[in-house]
């Protein structure tokens, strides 16, 4: 068995191009959408991220606004930044972005962003909301997952999907999603992690396994379900080289899975720029077209 390319890159131009029509749109009638970053820090891949970001603002027509604080800055000099961007009413959503230097909490620095502007869907409001199962910014990247299944017309609603990892920004987020009663959802959901000591009786069950731990080579192709739909979300650097949690021969064994490189990080940025839209949409008083 060789699994079906989940390509994230593919999409994602899709939905840029969509995009541009709607970035038009705003922009003929005075509500030019704009995405900020906040980068706290000299860390690498960070740095490397938040620059693609700006490159895919620039690529559709959204402006950016890119503010970047020292190793050393303190936690008022972050809350300065983040209202800074709060009231910039060129700002129309935007990120704070993870991971924090010591000494600073992300935490704290999240409840401060104002949730109408939070790009990264990650505010305890926006949330809140997701689990009500309410209309609200939702996070990038499970986002982008559930729109990748959807595109493969990989089956969701009723089927059984484990996800690895409980992280904040994929594996907590995803979980509440796809149990969601809507169509591209409606699942029943398992959420595993690394402090479970054997996960393979569960990811054997799988008929969507999503692994978002950020632990190199985690799933291996016996802990997969033959043809179940493998989504490769957690990424780690080892070595300066971004390894995926699933290991290559899981191509053997699974019906469907995301690239490591081209899969779900495209996806991710791409739903960034949506939210920034809609959230210009939202302030400008504009149905989504």
């Amino acid at each position: 068995m060789t699994a079906v390319k989940l390509d994230g890159e593919a999409l994602a131009t899709d939905l840029k191009q969509q995009m541009r029509a709607r970035v038009e749109r705003l922009t003929e009638q005075g509500y030019a959408p704009g995405l900020g970053t906040i980068l706290v820090g000299d860390d690498g891949p960070s740095a490397r991220y938040v620059g693609m970001k700006h490159k895919d603002c620039a690529e559709i027509g959204i402006h950016s606004v890119d503010r970047r604080l020292p190793n050393d800055a303190t936690q008022a000099q972050v809350d300065d930044a983040i209202a800074e961007l709060n009231n910039d009413p060129a700002v129309s959503a935007f990120i704070v972005q993870y991971p924090f230097p010591k000494g600073l909490d992300y935490g704290s620095a999240l409840l401060k962003v104002d949730p109408a502007k939070d790009a990264d869907g990650l505010h305890p409001t926006n949330l809140g909301l997701l689990v009500m199962g309410e209309d609200a910014p939702l996070a990038c990247t499970p986002r982008g997952i559930l729109h990748m299944l959807h595109s493969y017309d990989v089956p969701v609603a009723g089927k059984h999907v484990v996800v690895v990892g409980r992280g904040l920004t994929i594996g907590r987020p995803i979980a509440n999603l796809l149990t969601l009663k809507r169509p591209d959802a409606n699942a029943a959901v398992t959420v595993v992690h690394t402090g479970v000591a054997d996960i393979g009786p569960f990811t054997r069950q799988a008929d969507i396994l999503i692994a978002a731990a950020g632990a190199p080579a985690l799933i291996t192709a016996d802990m997969v379900k033959p043809g179940a739909a493998v989504v490769a979300a957690g990424v780690s650097i080892v070595d300066g080289k971004a390894c995926s949690d699933v290991d290559d021969e899981v191509e053997d064994a699974a019906g469907w899975l995301s690239p490591r490189i081209g899969g779900v990080g495209p996806l991710t940025r791409a739903f960034l720029l949506l939210n920034t839209i809609e959230a210009a949409e939202r302030a400008a008083g504009l149905s989504a077209v």
